[in-house]
Parts: C-alpha cells; sequence; structure tokens
C-alpha cells in the first residue's frame, strides 16, 4: 500500500500582517508538505480560508519568518509540482477564479479533499 500525504492549510486569518503564531502555521504546513514531496511521497496541499492567498501572485513573497525557510520557495516547489488546490468556496468568497491563481494550482471542491485525505494509506493533516 502506498503511503500519501495530505496538507490542509486552514491558516493566515484576515490581518495584516499575519500574527506570527497563524506565520508559524503555515510555516509547518509548507515545510512538512515540500519534504514529504522531496521524500517522493504522493502529497497534496488544500488551501482555504485567507490561505488560499498564498496560490496568488506575489503574495507568498510578503510574508516572512524568522528561522523558517522563505515563503515564496516554498509555495514555489508545491507549484511546480502542481499539488495546490484552492478551496472552491473559499475562492469564491475573495472573488478568486482560476485565471487569479498561480501556474500550477487548481480550485475543487471539498468532494476531491475527501476523496484525497480517505484514501487508503493516506495520512491527513490539518493545519
Amino acid at each position: 500500500m502506498a503511503r500519501s500525504l495530505v496538507v490542509k492549510l486552514t491558516a493566515l486569518g484576515d490581518t495584516w500582517p499575519p500574527p506570527t503564531a497563524e506565520l508559524e502555521r503555515v510555516a509547518q504546513a509548507l515545510t512538512v508538505a515540500t519534504t514529504a514531496l522531496a521524500s517522493g511521497i504522493p502529497t497534496s496541499v488544500w488551501l482555504t480560508g485567507e490561505a488560499t492567498r498564498l496560490a496568488t501572485p506575489g503574495y507568498a513573497a510578503r510574508l516572512t519568518l524568522p528561522h523558517a525557510a522563505p515563503f515564496e520557495d516554498l509555495v514555489d516547489l508545491l507549484l511546480d509540482a502542481e499539488v495546490v488546490t484552492v478551496c472552491t468556496q473559499c475562492a469564491a468568497r475573495r472573488g478568486l477564479t482560476e485565471a487569479d491563481l498561480l501556474p500550477g494550482a487548481r480550485i475543487a471542491g471539498a468532494a476531491g479533499f475527501v476523496e484525497q485525505a480517505l484514501a487508503e494509506g493516506a495520512q491527513a493533516l490539518v493545519y
């Protein structure tokens, strides 16, 4: 049975700049996802709430956290692997369409997340 990792990222709140605790959750989620991907583990990342903005141009570059890898670099690795999904409802609430997203990101609904999270051998983590 092949193992896979499904990471759901809900952090980032609606204040700017995001509080350090929110940035730490984002850093943890992105670091875990990119580490799994680099280890050859099939990985998918689902962005919900304000985290959907990570899939839009320039957003990740604006985020910084001491002693963490650059958010933009981590997001780019995930986008290059085409493993980033933005929540349909979350995108709609923010007026985002597929055309607003960076290459490598897509929009999909809860059914897709449930399918991936409940697949045999899958481990789902929510940040």
